[in-house]
């Protein structure tokens, strides 16, 4: 099993979404094949330190719903990283891998310490 720790202090939510996002495919091997899943666990330490741009902070909302009508629940980023910082990045990089049968597979060895 291939293993990549890397330190979120400083880094934009983004770009190292990306990063981790193209670790967990195994594109940076050079016998990369999509329908092939690689056992890379990736490890990201220091998520709290993770920063972003602009006043996405403030604005950035993330929206969840309690299944009854009208419980429509909206934070934004500054509380969903208080509350819960892993949330933040396995959200990003969950949006940044292929919507198929792999992507649970792989989001399951992204492990994230606060």
């Amino acid at each position: 099993m291939e293993e990549h720790v890397i330190d979120a202090k400083g880094e934009r939510l983004g770009r190292l979404a990306a990063k981790i996002a193209h670790l967990l495919q195994g594109k940076h091997r050079t016998d990369y094949n999509p329908r092939v899943d690689r056992t890379i666990k990736v490890t990201v330490k220091n998520v709290r330190a993770l920063e972003v741009t602009g006043r996405k902070a403030e604005q950035k909302i993330y929206f969840r719903h309690t299944g009854y009508m009208g419980h429509l629940k909206e934070l934004t980023y500054r509380q969903k990283q208080e509350k819960n910082p892993a949330f933040v990045l396995r959200h990003a990089v969950r949006g940044m891998l292929p919507k198929n049968w792999l992507r649970d597979k792989r989001l399951r060895r992204l492990v994230i310490e606060k």
